[in-house]
């Protein structure tokens, strides 16, 4: 497979009374086939913490068409994992905290479990159901705690540790979740028993060490596999804390066997290389900060949708990760999901942040491959893939201030081309003489063939 120069010339906009320039300067970018790097698993989005009940709450239209902007690759961003959070919290717990499927101590580590099913798991079996008609097939439930009797200090919430003598209980109960999904006809495929475990937090938290999580993973290997669930592991709160869990995995033959997905968070640091191992990675959980709705793309907060296309750009070709998850879908009040859920006026709102993601998660489809792609223009961030029916993708974010055309698509097979920016959502935009003007400060997405 040759490697495609792909020449761009850069347009600059006459100024008012001026002439326009003579020639434009030269941008190239390369697309290299023979160069191959991580196969992608897929994009997707959370839904812990019972925020599925404020879609629920919605009128029928009004839930259709938010499932149509997480789900749908015509009318939204055609997200593949769905990631579940597994409970800890008693029963009868309010909104925001997750009940467990066994909220009671049973009798002690030894003693008959004594699990509890309502076929709904805080509003995620409807939501997972609705996925599912959509062709999403990776679900990926993901556990923040243990029931506080199984841990030191009593609480689901606050950190703690688990208890040795509740280590077997506690693999057999992540099991049993999944059991319970394959009831509802909803298959587990990945299975994580920590979040964030390097971190306290006032919800539900459980801490592991790096060599702890290495111990636990050779308890919950085993059952796992039996089960047919992918494990997971370890969800630290920032990519680079995550290598010091994924080492200590890779260290101990024994726990690296089970392991088939190492992931971590981008709060404590991005990701700027990969975690050491040759398993696929997932960047599991990540949303700006602050405390402000913000559905701008890009007015420099922060929160908007630049800045996650950034995020998502580097995860991808820096990070290599074959997984990305987004936190959270929808929720209420000043939040920096996708979308703000209005509980009183029954209505919704969407940011720039979801067709950020949109622009790459509709055209990346799980089983693609990172394909070389650079550029000479620093402020053009590209990265390439070639997908399983052989179509492929370009992504190109501008982050300058000037446009840049694309005029070498020949050669390259039928092309489309889709504009994301403040005024348009993954909108298709002409092709001109087999060229394509690259927006500044956009997301210009490219499919070829």
């Amino acid at each position: 497979m040759r490697k495609h120069a792909l020449a761009a010339a850069l347009l600059v906009a006459p100024l008012i009374g001026q002439a326009q320039p003579a020639a434009a300067s030269t941008v190239t970018i390369d697309i290299d086939n023979s160069v191959k790097y991580q196969k992608i698993d897929g994009f997707g989005v959370s839904t812990a913490f019972r925020r599925n009940e404020l879609i629920k709450a919605l009128p029928e239209d009004k839930q259709q068409e938010i499932l149509d902007l997480w789900f749908s690759r015509e009318k939204g961003a055609g997200l593949s994992i769905l990631r579940l959070g597994i409970g800890a919290r008693p029963a009868g717990s309010p909104y925001d905290q997750m009940v467990s499927i066994q909220p009671d101590d049973p009798g002690g580590p030894t003693a008959p479990p004594r699990y509890v099913w309502d076929g709904d798991d805080n509003s995620q079996v409807w939501m997972a159901r609705a996925a599912q008609r959509y062709g999403v097939n990776r679900f990926f439930a993901d556990a923040w705690s243990a029931p506080g009797y199984m841990k030191d200090n009593g609480d689901a919430r606050n950190g703690g540790t688990l208890l040795p003598e509740w280590q077997r209980a506690y693999a057999n109960y992540l099991v049993q979740y999944t059991k319970f999904y394959a009831r509802e006809g909803i298959r587990i495929t990945d299975l994580g028993f920590t979040n964030e475990p390097d971190w306290t937090a006032g919800y539900e938290s459980m801490r592991f060490t790096p060599e702890e999580a290495a111990r636990f993973v050779k308890v919950l290997g085993p059952v796992a596999r039996a089960a047919g669930v992918n494990m997971v592991c370890c969800d630290s709160f920032g990519w680079d804390q995550a290598k010091t869990y994924t080492q200590a995995i890779e260290a101990d033959p024994e726990a690296a066997r089970w392991v088939r997905v190492h992931s971590g968070h981008s709060y404590a640091s991005p990701p700027t290389s990969p975690l050491p191992t040759d398993r696929n990675t997932w960047m599991s959980e990540w949303g700006p900060g602050g405390s402000t709705w913000d559905e701008k793309w890009d007015d420099g907060s922060g929160q908007d949708g630049m800045t996650v296309a950034q995020a998502v750009n580097d995860a991808l070709t820096l990070g290599d990760v074959s997984g990305y998850i987004y936190w959270l879908g929808a929720s209420s009040g000043a939040t920096r999901a996708f979308i703000r859920i209005d509980t009183t006026t029954k209505t919704y709102q969407v940011s720039k942040r979801l067709w950020a993601m949109a622009a790459y998660s509709r055209f990346i489809r799980p089983g693609a491959v990172r394909l070389g792609a650079t550029a000479s223009d620093p402020g053009l961030k590209v990265s390439a893939f070639r997908n399983a029916d052989g179509s492929r993708v370009v992504e190109i974010l501008n982050t300058g201030t000037e446009p840049v055309t694309w005029d070498k698509i020949k050669g390259h097979g039928r092309a489309r081309a889709y504009l994301t920016d403040e005024n348009n959502a993954v909108a298709p935009i002409p092709l001109r003489d087999k060229g394509v003007t690259i927006a500044p400060r956009a997301l210009t997405t490219i499919v070829l063939g």
